[in-house]
């Protein structure tokens, strides 16, 4: 098995970009979700709140600073906040507050998501833990991301789940990966969803844990062009991978040693 393909999220609910190499962090691959929108009573939003978030792309600019691209509107360059600048509360779990990225940021997503917005910045992302109802330990710490830092998924179980569209809807487009917002592909399983029983893996020196598997929401059903919400692959998911009241695809991985990695590089996995 290898690295497929790496993504990063610079913006939580934003579009991400792909790499061709990362640093895997405690808190995940680096650079990945340390910035979020927000409302302005500090509420997160997100594309399962807003569809439009995702046809505007964040990438990475500079050491710390950001890249905003819409449709129609001129790019727009990001640094990250100073040590300086306050603080403000926010709602998302185990954060309590993070910085202001500025009026700047915030007027461009305003504008660009059609609805007011806020852009902020996690100063420290070791102040965020990954909880223990999602696989955390003492130490495991955690960027914006919602329960996991690493989200692992295989082209195998992506082949499968379009081959179970086409049977039952052969009119259907082949879904991309890039609906489930993965940070790492592997290619070369032995069959689909053999991920669901990795304990452990290892890429080069750096060794992921198994937290849990991921349960799915309706941000998986939106186009990733049209920007309308579908019917898959919740649908059919429900059909093939429902269990507890939820529908699962890919798994969350916690980093146990640090490094980096990069496409093509070797992946091994101990199972349950």
């Amino acid at each position: 098995m290898r690295i497929a393909s790496l993504h990063v999220y610079p913006v939580k609910s934003l579009r991400g970009m792909d790499v061709g190499a990362a640093d895997v962090e405690r808190q995940g691959l680096r650079g990945d979700r340390r910035w979020m929108v927000i409302e302005h009573d500090g509420s997160n939003l997100t594309a399962r709140k807003h569809p439009p978030m995702l046809g505007v792309r964040a990438v990475a600019d500079g050491a710390a600073g950001l890249r905003l691209s819409a449709a129609g509107l001129p790019d727009l360059h990001v640094e990250a906040p100073g040590t300086d600048v306050e603080r403000i509360e926010v709602g998302l779990s185990r954060v309590g507050t993070a910085t202001p990225a500025g009026e700047a940021a915030d007027a461009w997503l305003t504008r660009a998501l059609d609805r007011p917005a806020r852009l902020v910045w996690l100063d420290d992302p070791t102040r965020r833990s990954v909880a223990p109802e999602h696989g955390g330990r003492p130490g495991d710490t955690l960027s914006f991301a919602d329960d996991g830092p690493l989200l692992v998924t295989t082209t195998a179980s992506m082949e499968r789940l379009n081959a179970w569209i086409r049977e039952a809807h052969p009119e259907h487009a082949t879904l991309p990966m890039e609906r489930f917002r993965p940070n790492l592909v592997v290619d070369g399983a032995d069959e689909p969803f053999a991920e669901d029983a990795w304990r452990s893996m290892r890429v080069g020196d750096v060794e992921l844990r198994f937290a849990e598997q991921c349960d799915r929401c309706v941000m998986t059903t939106i186009d990733l062009e049209t920007l309308r919400t579908g019917k898959e692959p919740i649908r059919t998911l429900a059909r093939h991978r429902r269990w507890d009241g939820k529908t699962w695809f890919g798994v969350r991985m916690v980093p146990v040693t640090t490094g980096r990695v990069a496409v093509g590089d070797a992946v091994e996995v101990a199972d349950a």
